[in-house]
C-alpha cells in the first residue's frame, strides 16, 4: 500500500511517500500537481487547508487549536473564500475586517498563494487531497499535546523519535530533498502516517461529521 504526505515549503512542495508504512522517498516538487508524479499511492495528504468558506471561519481550525494544547497557534485560522482570493494583503486585511470582523496576520496571508493552488488543483479532480495538520498528527502518536516547537532542537528530536516508534524512519541522507528545512520533512513525514491511517481506515476527522463547501466537498483536518 503506497500513500504520500505534501508540506508546503519555502521551495515548493515536499512529498514523504510510505509503502506499507514505510519510508521509501521523498521528493521536492515546484508544483503541487508534481507531488504525486510517477508514484500510485491509494491516498495523498496535505499540510495545506482544503475548502474554504463561503462566510465564517472553517470548523477544524478552531477544533484543532483546542485539542493541541502549547501549539495551538500552529493552527492559522483561514478566513472565507472571498478573503483567500484577495491578492494584495491591505485590502484582504480590510475585506477580513468587514467580513470577518477581524483583523487577517500576515502569515495566514502568506499562505493564500499556496491555498489558491491546492484550491485549483483539487476543484479540477485531478488528485484528490485530505488535508491534515501535522500537528495533529504527531498528538496522535504522542497520546497528548507536544510540548516543544517543531523548530527547536528538542522538538525535532521528539517528532523523529515519535515517528521511528511507527515505522516511519527517515535516513539521514535524502539526496537533493535533503535541502528542505528539517520541520519540513518531518510534517511531510506526519502527513504521510496519517494517509497511511487513512488508507487503513483508522483515522479520524476534526469535525466529525465534515463542515462543507459551496461545491459539497468536505472541510476538515484528518489525523
Amino acid at each position: 500500500m503506497e500513500v504520500v504526505g505534501v508540506d508546503a515549503c519555502s521551495k515548493g512542495w515536499v512529498a514523504v511517500r510510505l509503502v506499507d508504512g514505510r519510508f521509501r522517498d521523498a521528493r521536492l516538487c515546484e508544483h503541487l500537481e508534481d507531488v504525486a508524479a510517477g508514484f500510485k499511492p491509494e491516498i495523498v495528504t496535505v499540510d495545506i487547508p482544503l475548502g474554504l468558506t463561503d462566510q465564517g471561519w472553517r470548523d477544524c481550525d478552531q477544533l484543532v487549536r483546542g485539542k493541541l494544547g502549547p501549539l495551538r497557534n500552529s493552527v492559522f485560522r483561514i478566513p472565507s473564500r472571498t478573503v483567500v482570493e484577495t491578492p494584495v494583503y491591505e485590502d484582504a486585511n480590510a475585506k477580513c475586517r468587514e467580513v470577518m470582523e477581524q483583523g487577517l496576520s500576515r502569515q495566514s496571508f502568506a499562505l493564500f498563494p499556496k491555498i489558491l493552488e491546492a484550491d485549483q488543483l483539487r476543484r479540477s479532480g485531478a488528485i484528490h487531497f485530505y488535508e491534515v495538520h501535522p500537528e495533529m498528527s504527531f498528538r496522535t502518536m504522542a497520546g497528548a499535546p507536544l510540548s516543544w516547537g517543531k523548530r527547536t532542537w528538542n522538538g525535532q528530536s521528539h517528532r523523529r523519535a515519535l515517528l521511528a516508534e511507527q515505522g516511519v524512519e527517515i535516513p539521514d541522507d535524502l539526496g537533493p530533498t535533503g535541502q528542505v528545512a528539517v520541520d519540513d520533512i518531518l510534517d511531510a513525514a506526519a502527513a504521510a502516517w496519517s494517509a497511511h491511517r487513512i488508507a487503513l481506515g483508522q483515522a479520524e476527522s476534526c469535525p466529525t461529521p465534515e463542515q462543507s463547501d459551496l461545491s459539497g466537498g468536505p472541510i476538515a483536518i484528518w489525523y
